[in-house]
């Protein structure tokens, strides 16, 4: 029996049901029992899963999680909020506004980055305007899975496939191949929210009441930090585009945005104490769980033995999606890419290999860090949560609609 392989599954079963008896289990306490149970029956070695754990992923949340609970904390971010949402007077506008402003958003800022400081505004919307807070909740999962896909900097996995793919023009590649299907797929996902979702999508003119700032020196900070993280990744972004191999990564960009909060607010380590700390938990057992499950073989011997050209855009988009639920995104693009480039696939199949690594998310609650993101934070703040087979009942529909849209551009162009 390959045990991290069962792991795994029992893992995604406890996600589904999250209970075990009369006792409710947070998503983090189910992974990390997953990564115990690997650790403990010899599966992974202690040094093994230390060195599993990718630091930068975990100072880059760190740093991002710094920055969205100072805005948070200050009011900052609702005072933002009135002034993005303010316009917006019917339900049907509020979502729409929700997956296209934070889809572009997430091209840009990174994914995880609209995750942290989107559910508290998920949640405070949700109240002043009579919404389950699921529906917005949702809109805010497909939107920055959705409006990753079309950035070479919109996600990990995005930026693994334009350095690993040797892509010459990155921005511009990924923009002619998915800006125009990425755009149909957003509102693709508001027409399924809406049918999932009608009984929330009510008559009632919006109002949108203003917030006051709860700590006028905190949201001072908070404003430099968020200025910081745009300012660093329109450097990042120019970088790219020139060409300059400059070794900037996004932890140092996050890590420089949460500076100022550290160095000069008196509430610094209140915010760290209250930061999501059950997150960084997950994804520290998530890498030790799918380092084991990748050091079994299991998959890399499935795709080796598959007789079928892995270069065909159909067979890319589906096997990245169904792959990255089992091993996630970036591990299965770093094991498919150098495959793909070895049988010749050229700019399409990367392309169809970045769309499905990232649309999986819209899939199941553990496609995308960034739902897990949202979910945990939500479940923390207000306990508002979305279940497995919930996320599902929205996630298989939409992602098989997302596929078909993704392969009838791809094989035109």
């Amino acid at each position: 029996m390959n045990i991290p392989l069962a792991v795994l599954l029992a893992v995604f079963a406890l996600i589904a049901v999250r209970k075990i008896g009369r006792v409710r289990l947070p998503i983090w306490q189910i992974m990390a029992g997953g990564a115990a149970a690997v650790l403990l029956t010899g599966q992974i070695s202690p040094g093994a899963a230390v060195r599993a754990i990718q630091p930068d992923v975990m100072l880059f949340l760190f740093g991002v999680f710094v920055v969205g609970r100072a805005l948070e904390a200050s009011g900052y971010l609702f005072e933002i909020a009135h002034r993005v949402f303010c316009r917006t007077r019917s339900t049907d506008a509020l979502v729409l506004f929700v997956l296209f402003g934070v889809g572009f958003a997430s091209a840009l800022l990174m994914n995880d980055t609209l995750a942290v400081v989107g559910t508290p505004l998920m949640l405070l919307l949700a109240r002043e305007h009579r919404m389950r807070p699921k529906v917005l909740l949702m809109a805010l999962a497909i939107a920055v899975t959705t409006g990753s896909v079309m950035s070479p900097i919109g996600n990990p996995q995005n930026l693994l496939i334009a350095i690993g793919g040797e892509i010459g023009n990155p921005f511009v590649t990924f923009l002619r191949y998915l800006f125009v299907p990425t755009v149909i797929n957003l509102f693709v996902a508001f027409w399924v929210l809406k049918f999932f979702y009608r009984d929330d999508f009510h008559a009632e003119a919006l109002v949108h009441q203003k917030v006051e700032l709860r700590d006028p020196r905190l949201a001072a900070l908070a404003r430099i930090a968020l200025l910081v993280l745009i300012a660093l990744i329109g450097v990042k972004i120019a970088l790219v585009i020139l060409g300059i191999p400059l070794d900037f990564r996004l932890t140092y960009i996050a890590l420089a945005a949460a500076l100022p909060i550290l160095l000069f607010s008196p509430r610094r380590f209140e915010i760290v104490r209250q930061i999501d700390w059950h997150t960084l938990i997950f994804f520290a057992a998530m890498f030790v769980l799918m380092e084991a499950v990748w050091d079994s073989g299991v998959f890399q011997a499935l795709l080796a033995r598959l007789d079928v050209p892995i270069t065909s855009v159909p067979l890319v988009l589906a096997i990245s999606v169904l792959l990255s639920q089992l091993i996630s995104n970036v591990p299965m693009v770093a094991l498919y890419l150098p495959m793909l480039l070895e049988a010749g696939g050229g700019t399409p199949e990367l392309m169809a290999l970045a769309a499905g690594s990232t649309i999986a998310g819209n899939l199941f609650i553990l496609g995308a860090a960034s739902t897990v993101i949202i979910i945990q934070n939500a479940e923390r703040r207000a306990g508002a949560t979305i279940t497995f087979l919930e996320f599902a009942r929205v996630g298989v529909p939409l992602t098989s609609l997302n596929v078909l849209v993704y392969w009838a551009w791809l094989t035109c162009c």
